[in-house]
Parts: structure tokens; C-alpha cells; sequence
């Protein structure tokens, strides 16, 4: 029998990747916690993207690079030599990977000059939390870049990166005319 418990957390810490204990409460992480709660919160936007293999795929992938961000964050920046590439590290071809992503899908959208009000879609909808869950987890490791806890702050522009896509993906699963209002501010 596998056991899943360890008893190591209940004194309120838990273990960070490379070694290192800190507080449940400790900005680390709320970040990382949040970068699995998006990844999470995806997996209900891929269930519900059975219609579309490529938006599915596209999800996966995301979903995937979220747990190396989420490695990357587990770690305590004495031990970022540890890390690899693209494995538990965020990488520069990874931003630029989402950056076509999000070309590629806001050229088959007409995006109204007015805010779009989620849930022209289920899948927009879900696609819409997740956005929101990756701009908290964004906030959150911005707020430990400016504490000094992040070896390399290409984990910030990979998760800036990574709701812009899904807020791409959230439009692309819109219906046609999503209910607006207001102007852009």
C-alpha cells in the first residue's frame, strides 16, 4: 500500500523541493499552491474541450508546463542551480511557446472593443476561471520576486503569458456573440 501522508506537515511546514522547510502560510507557497490550483482548474476545461482535439492539446501542454513552474517555485533560490530546463524550470521557449498560442488563436476571434462577460460558453466560462487563478498566481510570485525570492523572474512572464492564452482560448470557445458591455478602459 502506497501511503500519501507523511506527517511532516502537521506542525504547520512543508518541505520544498532541493530541501528546506517553511511555514503552509509562507508566500512560496501560496504561489505554488495557486499555479496547481490553475493547473487543477484547467483539467475542467480539458474534460469539457472534448469537441476540440487541438484546444484540448493545447490545454494539456499548459497544464503540464504549470507543474514545472510550480517545481520552480517549490524552490528556494539557494538550490535554482538544481533545476532543469523546461523539466522544473520555466524557460524563455516556453514564453515565446504561449505567445504564439495566443496569436494563433486571437486570429480566429473578433475581439469586441468592450469587455466580455464570461460564460458565453461552459468552456469559455471554465476557461475563464482558470485565467482568473493564473493572475492570482501571478500576483503572488511577483510578490515574491519583490521580496527577493526568485533566482530568475522568467516565471513571472511565463504566467503573464499563460492567461493571456487562456483568456485566448476562453474567446476562441465563445459563442459567436458573447454578451458585452461597458467600453475598454
Amino acid at each position: 500500500m502506497v501511503r500519501i501522508y507523511t506527517r511532516g506537515g502537521d506542525d504547520g511546514t512543508t518541505g520544498l523541493w532541493y530541501g528546506g522547510r517553511v511555514s503552509k502560510s509562507d508566500a512560496r507557497p501560496a504561489a505554488y499552491g495557486s499555479v496547481d490550483e490553475a493547473a487543477s482548474a484547467l483539467g475542467l476545461c480539458r474534460a469539457a474541450a472534448t469537441a476540440d482535439p487541438e484546444l484540448r492539446a493545447d490545454i494539456l501542454r499548459l497544464q503540464t508546463e504549470l507543474f514545472v513552474a510550480g517545481a520552480e517555485l517549490a524552490t528556494a533560490p539557494e538550490a535554482a542551480g538544481r533545476l532543469q530546463a523546461g523539466i522544473s524550470k520555466v524557460t524563455s521557449e516556453m514564453v515565446e511557446r504561449l505567445e504564439a498560442d495566443i496569436d494563433r488563436y486571437m486570429d480566429r476571434v473578433d475581439l469586441p472593443p468592450k469587455f466580455v462577460i464570461p460564460g458565453g460558453t461552459e468552456l469559455s466560462a471554465r476557461l475563464d476561471v482558470a485565467r482568473t487563478v493564473l493572475r492570482r498566481a501571478e500576483r503572488q510570485v511577483v510578490g515574491l520576486k519583490l521580496m527577493g525570492d526568485l533566482a530568475d523572474d522568467t516565471v513571472v512572464r511565463y504566467l503573464n503569458r499563460a492567461s493571456d492564452a487562456v483568456f485566448a482560448m476562453a474567446r476562441y470557445a465563445d459563442d459567436p456573440a458573447p454578451e458585452l458591455f461597458g467600453g475598454r478602459g
